[in-house]
């Protein structure tokens, strides 16, 4: 405790930080539901804190108009979807040839 003429006061708390996606998404979260409030309150942040993110998402979204623009850059979306839709048939295929080449070696090797 911080002592100040003689009265003790307590310390700030330390600035949390969030993420964008967590900004994104509990914006998305308090639309969805259309209550701040209660949003904000199981989030465990101000409701003046949401709010905010709200106001810069919807300035962010109106500064850049076009498909594709997010408000919060960064936040895990593909620009190109087609790219990202080859790149998990990529993935899915090379975890299928893994599996091929396990079951391979299972059925090839003789018990001696």
């Amino acid at each position: 405790m911080a002592e100040i003429e003689g009265q003790l006061q307590p310390r700030p708390e330390p600035r949390r930080s969030f993420t964008e996606e967590f900004k994104r998404d509990a914006v998305q979260l308090a639309t969805e539901r259309g209550n701040v409030s209660a949003v904000a309150r199981d989030l465990g942040i101000h409701e003046s804190v949401l709010n905010r993110w709200k106001r810069q998402l919807q300035q962010e979204t109106q500064q850049q108009p076009g498909p594709g623009k997010r408000p919060f850059p960064g936040n895990g979306n593909p620009r190109d979807q087609e790219m990202a839709k080859l790149q998990r048939e990529l993935a899915r295929v090379k975890e299928e040839n893994a599996i091929l080449k396990k079951a391979v070696g299972i059925f090839t090797s003789r018990p001696t």
